[in-house]
């Protein structure tokens, strides 16, 4: 329940025709109607709000409200300010021990971890959510954008910036760096991965082992495709690939043999179909001739190629369809996919499958020369 005092400054702003948020998202109304925005996105002193010539002071209602909102608050109810600079703070989220900004910031994941599941029950309503959001969805954190996190996460941008100076970084790039790099360190190269192994199974990993534990990783991989790619969505990829005169095919690193095999059997289906191989660098050039009615099919996972994410960008600036796979809501190629699939490989050992890809290009290979002899 919102304090009486809430109730009492939305009256305030409506008989004097301010906007119910004056204050709350980092803007100053004049008597005008227009307004300033601010850029800083740190909390407002009670000192600064009345040093002379401050925008504040010049506007004599806006004046009021802050004062009544300050007055009200601090002395009047006790519970701490409603609203910090650039975000208007959600019924519930006083400002704590929880909320203020630790002495030093944890330097992996695991220290980050810690402190906030010790924190967890003490942090106001949002910080907490967000929280939950991070050590739930760490790859999305590690790539995602600050709108989109936030989107994803049900809070506002500015609550990414109040939650990462609240564990003691300088801001939310900061905080964003420990997230990728616990992905190095799950995905460690190749000889790190094959010491791992031997670790884990002792001296001398056994065959049984290695295929008994990359069966397990295809199987599972198997299976959550079959969960996360819609059959509408799979629909609609074949049909934008069915239409297209030439479908470019985009991968690289990793992915590589897949997008390959895509150009192996579109070519023995009949479909004209150009691997972008990006030989000499001449990847932007042999995606050049790509038009509207072509397609592009571009395949990337964690932790994203950049040529395959740029071409495809370059593509979708042209009005080229793209198709997409990738594996989470925050890759690079969503944004500019006309439609995306998602996969998302189980590993054993740090060695990632390729099973559940290989599957679903089959069955876009397959789909879209049976959708172009349906006529």
């Amino acid at each position: 329940m919102l304090p009486p005092n809430w109730y009492f400054i939305r009256a305030i702003c409506q008989r004097f025709g301010l906007s119910e948020r004056c204050g709350f998202q980092g803007r100053w109304y004049g008597l005008s109607g227009k307004h300033q925005r601010f850029e800083s996105e740190s909390s407002v002193s009670w000192r600064s709000l009345f040093q002379f010539g401050h925008p504040a002071v010049r506007n004599a209602r806006t004046f009021f409200f802050i004062y009544w909102n300050f007055y009200s608050i601090f002395v009047g109810s006790g519970q701490g300010p409603i609203w910090t600079w650039g975000e208007r703070m959600e019924p519930g989220d006083s400002m704590n021990g929880a909320d203020a900004q630790v002495s030093e910031a944890p330097g992996d994941y695991e220290g980050l971890k810690a402190l906030l599941l010790g924190r967890r029950d003490a942090m106001p309503k949002r910080l907490k959510q967000l929280a939950a959001f991070a050590l739930e969805h760490p790859e999305d954190v590690a790539f995602g954008t600050v709108a989109g996190i936030a989107e994803h996460a049900g809070v506002q941008p500015s609550t990414l910036v109040r939650f990462a100076k609240s564990l003691g970084y300088d801001g939310f790039s900061h905080l964003q760096q420990i997230f990728r790099d616990r992905l190095r360190e799950r995905f460690p190269d190749y000889r790190e991965r094959l010491k791992g192994l031997r670790e884990a199974e002792g001296h001398h990993v056994h065959a049984a082992s290695l295929l008994e534990g990359f069966t397990h990783a295809a199987t599972v991989s198997l299976e959550r495709m079959s969960d996360s790619v819609r059959l509408e969505e799979l629909s609609r990829a074949i049909e934008t690939l069915a239409k297209a005169d030439t479908i470019y095919l985009l991968g690289a690193r990793r992915v590589f043999p897949v997008i390959a095999y895509c150009a192996y059997a579109f070519g023995k289906l009949g479909v004209r179909a150009i691997l972008i191989d990006h030989v000499g660098q001449l990847g932007p050039e042999q995606l050049a001739i790509a038009t509207k009615r072509d397609a592009v099919l571009a395949i990337s996972f964690t932790p994203y190629a950049p040529v395959t994410a740029d071409l495809a960008s370059a593509a979708a600036q042209r009005d080229v369809p793209v198709v997409a796979i990738t594996d989470s809501a925050f890759s690079p190629l969503v944004t500019s996919a006309d439609v995306w699939l998602e996969v998302a490989e189980a590993d054993f050992g740090a060695f990632r499958s390729l099973s559940a890809s290989f599957a679903l290009a089959m069955a876009l290979a397959v789909g879209t020369a049976e959708k172009r002899a349906e006529g």
